[in-house]
């Protein structure tokens, strides 16, 4: 099998990884989002302001739910299983290799 890639596979190989690139990116800021929430209620000690940052970690949590969940459905994310998850991040990585060799 060559190495190179065709324009063809390289539009195949990059669309889905568009789409991943962006949901991974969307989850580890809800992550982050629910991070930062978490420690900044816990270092308020005014009642208004706890409570509005308790209601911005509902919904940062819901966030990251639904895009995990999009993600899960996807089959971009595989948290509860480490085979499938190690298995798809060698495959992207493997693509991603193969885009650097063909430029």
């Amino acid at each position: 099998m060559s190495t190179t890639m065709t324009k063809e596979m390289l539009v195949k190989a990059i669309k889905p990884m568009d789409d991943l690139a962006i949901a991974t990116d969307m989850l580890l800021s809800a992550k982050s989002a629910v991070r930062t929430y978490a420690i900044a209620l816990t270092e308020t000690a005014t009642p208004r302001v706890r409570k509005v940052l308790k209601a911005q970690l509902d919904t940062a949590i819901d966030t990251h739910q639904k895009i995990a969940d999009y993600m899960i459905k996807n089959e971009m994310y595989h948290p509860y299983n480490i085979e499938e998850q190690v298995e798809h991040d060698l495959e992207k990585s493997d693509t991603a290799l193969k885009l650097a060799d063909s430029n």
